[in-house]
């Protein structure tokens, strides 16, 4: 029997090749913001439909800033995810989360400036909560399917999104740890409020690669050492992704992040661009067409 669900998955390379993926198909999807940063592959693990997407691309050729996040989770919606797992790798910047630690994100701080951050914009304005930027449903989900690949895991975590791509310096380390942030990366947002405005729930699992520049006596971030990590991690996220196939619910229940968009619009029907429309065929496809 096939599962109601089907995860996206949004991930570094390797992840397709989860050993038990079943019906293994590589589709090209097109859509109307571009080009995303792959292909997508899709198969099936315990019943259940994954759709994996290399966040930077084959080869990791796609840079932070440049990563197309308004085509890629467009790209999942069209495919036809309910709900997206992001897996990402991070920096530290408390103690307490080493490498090698896996952190179930729940809040971000956005500090990323070059990279469109809506769907909407002139000819149909929306505005989505942020307020709880996770799914709580699939963040447990995750956690417990962390916890089970034997990943030292750590629930909740502030996750600031920096532009990139150089690292932080040391003034901005400490000053992003001053404004509660956990944990660092690159890639999130605006990928987080995109999956929002798509109405897709979305979990993060962020893996520790390196305590980031803050650390008295710690040596700045070099990516030699965050590769190596990485690839430390890449088999207990591999494993997490199956454990997650085999623990889903076999019933997807709804979540109201599934109609989101219900109390987002604004303009008025009169007011609304045809063509701005046309774009938005997908990810508020089911708001619009009421």
């Amino acid at each position: 029997m096939m599962s109601e669900w089907t995860i996206g998955v949004i991930g570094g390379s390797g992840l397709y090749a989860i050993e038990g993926l079943d019906d293994v198909q590589e589709i090209a999807i097109e859509s109307p913001f571009g080009a995303p940063s792959s292909s997508v592959i899709i198969g099936y693990i315990h019943g259940v439909k994954f759709v994996f997407l290399p966040r930077h691309g084959a080869g990791h050729a796609i840079p932070p800033s440049e990563v197309n996040a308004r085509a890629n989770i467009d790209v999942l919606k069209r495919a036809g995810c309910t709900d997206i797992l992001a897996i990402s790798a991070i920096g530290s910047l408390r103690e307490e989360l080493p490498p090698g630690k896996f952190v179930i994100v729940d809040q971000f701080i956005d500090r990323t400036h070059l990279r469109p951050s809506s769907f909407f914009g002139t000819g149909m304005v929306a505005h989505v909560s942020m307020a709880d930027p996770v799914c709580p449903r699939l963040s447990h989900l995750a956690e417990a399917a962390s916890r089970e690949a034997g990943a030292a895991t750590h629930r909740g975590g502030t996750y600031l999104a920096m532009e990139g791509p150089q690292f932080s310096s040391r003034a901005e380390s400490h000053m992003y740890r001053n404004w509660g942030a956990d944990v660092i990366g690159m890639t999130a947002m605006p990928e987080a409020k995109l999956a929002r405005e798509a109405e897709l729930p979305y979990a993060l699992v962020g893996m520790v690669t390196d305590y980031d520049c803050w650390r008295e006596g710690e040596d700045a971030v070099e990516v030699e050492a965050v590769i190596a990590q990485m690839g430390a991690n890449a088999e207990k996220a591999r494993q997490l992704v199956i454990n997650l196939a085999k623990n889903l619910p076999q019933s997807r229940s709804a979540c109201p992040i599934d109609n989101c968009l219900d109390f987002a619009l604004i303009t008025a029907p009169e007011a609304r661009d045809p063509q701005t429309l046309a774009k938005l065929d997908a990810v508020a496809g089911r708001v619009l067409s009421k």
